[in-house]
């Protein structure tokens, strides 16, 4: 049974991209947060994960103050460890419209159960 405790859910809006400076030269931005928390759904407690993120930019870059916020808007937010990688994966395509991208959310171990949950997006051409 759902538990409704934590129904808030997490702020997009902060998230900001800025410019990338060298559109057409093909890099890699690895992001990793070590302090991701939401709350499980069903149970209320905490959930704690590291949070990677690879991607190559294509003319806007996230920047990383807010999604450093983005991220700890997740705090009183139930949610299952898949929705939040699909989650973070299409706020980061709307935000700043990578050429690529891959999220993976290391979820730490609970009840003897250790997840980890990764999604890739391709710009289509």
């Amino acid at each position: 049974m759902k538990n409704n405790i934590h129904s808030k859910t997490p702020d997009s809006g902060l998230l900001e991209a800025i410019p990338y400076e060298h559109t057409g030269k093909r890099i890699s931005v690895n992001i990793t947060s070590s302090e991701f928390t939401c709350f499980c759904p069903w149970t209320g407690h905490p959930d704690f994960a590291t949070i990677r993120v690879c991607y190559v930019p294509g003319r806007k870059c996230v920047e990383l103050k807010s999604f450093k916020l983005y991220l700890h808007s997740y705090r009183d937010v139930g949610m299952v460890h898949e929705s939040v990688v699909n989650r973070i994966a299409d706020d980061l395509v709307k935000a700043c419209s990578p050429l690529e991208l891959h999220v993976a959310a290391e979820f730490n171990t609970r009840g003897g159960i250790k997840t980890t949950v990764s999604r890739d997006y391709r710009r289509r051409k």
